[in-house]
């Protein structure tokens, strides 16, 4: 793939993620101001309100307006690089996602990162030993942790690791790097545990249609050692191993939310959690926007990741 290839598919990607941004962004709005509950009761609470008052927060946050022109002046403004302010805290939201956004991206690296240091050399030996007694023991493994839901895990890791155990703390982020990879080890576990099983899966797999092809068979028929035949068959087995890795990212993402909730992480699945109970509109738009884009973000390095792994991939309907 040449440069001006590349620079056309990253311009047909965007384009794609710009339409479904907008779709989505659309959605979340109508469907806040569908549910129950509303800003004025977010702001006043039990207070009694008067008429005016009620006229005054409407025209505050332009409640007044039609839905379709609230919508196109929250747009514009994102435009414009204004997030809006936060109807729960009076914060601008860009600096509310800026103070969390580093926690959740930390969090969602290192779960990744524990996942493909334990899940593709645990696909690699199910494959090499498919069949035997640890290639089934991998595999029973891999299942196992593809059906434990995130939150469970991280309640089971608190139970034993934190509370009983005292190995790590219950909560909070901790000071430099040492202590934030301390505090975050045990919610990187939880969210590396199902994305182990994922990777189990699809490398295991990857590498046994590889280790069956012809050219492993004639490498090895002309003395070819082991390791370097293994070399070759796990180069070739990339392309899965990385859809994996995008779908284990895009999934953490989204997991983060109950994670941080389990243990009281004030990234940007609390805030989400929080703006949503509080109908902060402005917030929840804002981290729905950005959520998009960081899927998006994953989706679109993936891609280029096939053509850089084997320029033989077939991308938006050219074989590079």
């Amino acid at each position: 793939m040449t440069g001006r290839d590349r620079g056309l598919l990253l311009l047909r990607r965007l384009a794609g993620t710009a339409v479904v941004v907008a779709l989505l962004s659309a959605g979340v709005f109508g469907l806040l101001y569908l549910a129950p509950g509303s800003v004025q009761q977010t702001l006043l609470g039990t207070r009694p309100a008067t008429p005016e008052t009620l006229a005054a927060i409407q025209a505050r946050y332009h409640l007044d307006e039609p839905l379709p022109a609230q919508y196109l002046r929250w747009l514009g403004g994102i435009l414009h690089g204004d997030l809006g302010t936060s109807v729960r805290t009076g914060m601008p939201v860009a600096d509310m996602i800026g103070q969390r956004l580093p926690l959740t991206l930390a969090l969602v690296g290192y779960g990744a990162l524990l996942a493909l240091l334990v899940g593709v050399p645990l696909g690699a030996v199910g494959a090499l030993r498919r069949g035997r007694a640890s290639d089934r023991l991998v595999v029973t493994a891999g299942v196992v942790g593809l059906s434990a839901p995130p939150f469970a895990v991280g309640l089971l890791l608190l139970v034993v690791f934190a509370a009983g155990l005292g190995w790590f703390p219950v909560y909070g982020t901790g000071e430099g790097l040492a202590g934030q990879v301390w505090h975050l080890t045990l919610p990187a576990v939880a969210l590396a545990v199902g994305a182990v099983g994922m990777f189990v899966r699809f490398s295991r797999a990857a590498l046994i249609r590889e280790l069956d092809q012809d050219y492993v068979v004639f490498a090895r028929a002309r003395g070819l050692g082991g390791a370097a035949v293994l070399g070759y068959a796990l180069r070739n087995s990339l392309v899965p191993v990385l859809t994996a890795a995008g779908l284990i990212v895009t999934g953490m993402l989204a997991g983060t939310v109950l994670v941080e909730v389990t243990f009281a992480l004030p990234g940007l699945g609390s805030l989400l959690v929080d703006s949503v109970t509080f109908k902060d509109v402005p917030a929840v738009q804002a981290l729905g926007l950005l959520f998009t884009l960081l899927i998006a973000a994953v989706n679109l390095l993936v891609d280029i990741g096939y053509s850089v792994a084997d320029p033989r991939v077939r991308l938006g309907g050219r074989t590079w």
